[in-house]
C-alpha cells in the first residue's frame, strides 16, 4: 500500500477521512512528536471545523487516538507514533526517559507530603461525615 501524504489528498478525501487518520497522517509527515492541542488544530484546519465544531469534538480526537495502538503520548500532551520506538522504549518508563519534562522532580516533590508528614499534620478543613450516625 503506497503511503498516504495528507497533500496528495483532495477536499473530499479529507472529509470522508477520519479524525484519528488525519492526525497519523500528520504526525507521519512530521516525524516528531507534536502537542495535542497542535494536533487537533491542523485536523480542525483541514476539515474546515468552526470553532464550535472543534470545541465539541477535541475530546473525541483525544479518545480515539489514546484508544489506537499507532499512537503513544510521550509527555504532557506530547503525542507521537509507536513505531518511532524500539520495543524497549514502548513501555511507559522507557518512553518518560526520553521525554523532556514539563517541570522539574523538585516542582513535583512540592506537590506532594513529605515521608515525615502524618494525616494529622494535614489541615482537613470540615473534616469527614461520619455515616454510621444519624
Amino acid at each position: 500500500m503506497p503511503e498516504t501524504l495528507i497533500r496528495d489528498l483532495n477536499d473530499e478525501e479529507i472529509q470522508e477521512t477520519s479524525m484519528v487518520e488525519l492526525a497519523y497522517f500528520l504526525l507521519k509527515e512530521k516525524g516528531e512528536p507534536v502537542l495535542y492541542r497542535n494536533l487537533m488544530e491542523e485536523v480542525a484546519k483541514l476539515k474546515g471545523f468552526s470553532e464550535e465544531e472543534k470545541n465539541r469534538l477535541i475530546a473525541q480526537l483525544y479518545t480515539e487516538i489514546n484508544i489506537d495502538g499507532r499512537f503513544i503520548c510521550v509527555g504532557k500532551s506530547l503525542w507521537g507514533l509507536k513505531r518511532w520506538y524500539s520495543m524497549d522504549q514502548s513501555t511507559d518508563s522507557a518512553v518518560a526517559q526520553n521525554v523532556k519534562d514539563d517541570e522539574s522532580d523538585e516542582e513535583l516533590e512540592d506537590n506532594f507530603p513529605s515521608e515525615d508528614e502524618t494525616d494529622e499534620d494535614q489541615d482537613f478543613r470540615g473534616g469527614f461525615q461520619d455515616y454510621d450516625e444519624e
